[in-house]
């Protein structure tokens, strides 16, 4: 099947509204449109290449309303844009895939989207979407796009980078086979992370355009529980437990979002003491990183920076990522050791 990358994102919370006045406000997404109430509200939000849809459910006949009791706000649905979506649904069915919706269609005043579901892992869904219509039109007839903000403000995050996702244990090889099966991708890349006596093992999936890329992680039992059993547990199961935002300038990001009130995990100071020495001088000046608690990592491509903000969820679950990609391909896995190492130095000296 073609997926040619992903179309949006649809969380499922408990008040759309609010959400949506935390991502305006703090992280520079616009309202673009709203559905009537029915049995649920949804809001579109966009920012960049991002398109973030918001549901509610409003009667518990709706899925929202399980999803939210279950696991509370999360991502419910990764929308994946494709040439035809019944040929992907198709072909994803008889590949294995568990049908959800059948391709419906979606007209109105010249514009029509195609869509279909299947399931994808845990309670997430992927969406098909096929689009004849302009980027404004985003569900016709369904979805009533507001007026567009006449003095937009700079876009700070331009598009997805990947969907970092929690398994039980036991579950990542059958996850990459059923992706690998079913929806073409391709794993890219491997890892065994062990800091202390903890330990995860993570493989990353990517469709073949590139465009859509999921790091799947899950827990080593036979190590002491940590932070990849604390999701699956606050999460009630599989799900999402990071999406990571791409933005060009990272420190000047950061520093702005933080004026605008996002939280994100401080990085001891003993972190940037020894990073000219575990990766040599990065590119991004280190008081600026230190400054900014933002993280550096690199691999045989390039340097990547990143960044994690403090979740809002009352469950403390899912949580977001800034990157910046300085030709690096890979994930940061190497900040995992080096933070640990950090966090224990910092305890024998204070």
């Amino acid at each position: 099947m073609e997926i040619r990358g992903i179309d949006h994102v649809e969380f499922y919370v408990g008040d759309a509204q609010q959400s949506a006045f935390y991502l305006c406000t703090a992280l520079g997404f616009r309202l673009c449109g709203e559905t009537e109430p029915t049995d649920h509200r949804s809001l579109l939000l966009r920012q960049g290449g991002i398109q973030v849809v918001l549901t509610s459910a409003l009667s518990e006949h709706h899925p929202a309303a399980e999803f939210v009791r279950r696991h509370g706000d999360g991502v419910a649905v990764i929308a994946l844009e494709t040439a035809s979506a019944a040929a992907a649904y198709d072909t994803a069915v008889a590949a294995g895939a568990a049908p959800l919706a059948e391709p419906a269609v979606y007209e109105h005043e010249g514009a029509r989207v195609v869509t279909a579901e299947v399931a994808a892992f845990g309670d997430v869904v992927h969406r098909f979407v096929e689009r004849h219509c302009g980027t404004e039109e985003f569900l016709p007839g369904v979805m009533n796009v507001l007026a567009a903000d006449p003095e937009p403000g700079g876009e700070l995050l331009s598009t997805i980078d990947h969907f970092a996702v929690c398994l039980p244990a036991g579950e990542l090889r059958p996850t990459v086979e059923r992706y690998q099966r079913v929806f073409g991708f391709r794993q890219i890349f491997e890892e065994f992370i062990e800091v202390g006596d903890q330990a995860m093992d993570s493989k990353v999936v990517q469709s073949p355009s590139g465009q859509v890329t999921l790091t799947l992680i899950e827990p080593v039992t036979t190590k002491r529980p940590g932070q990849i059993d604390e999701f699956l547990a606050r999460h009630n199961g599989t799900g999402v437990q990071h999406m990571a935002l791409l933005t060009n300038d990272i420190v000047s990001t950061v520093r702005t979002l933080t004026e605008r009130g996002v939280t994100f995990l401080r990085t001891p100071g003993s972190y940037y003491d020894l990073l000219e020495e575990r990766l040599g001088e990065p590119e991004v000046r280190i008081e600026e990183l230190r400054e900014t608690n933002v993280l550096v990592d690199q691999d045989h491509h390039g340097q990547l920076f990143q960044i994690f903000t403090r979740s809002m969820h009352v469950r403390r679950t899912y949580f977001m990522e800034v990157i910046d990609r300085h030709g690096a391909r890979t994930f940061g896995s190497g900040n995992i050791k080096a933070l640990y190492e950090a966090v224990e130095r910092e305890k024998v000296t204070s």
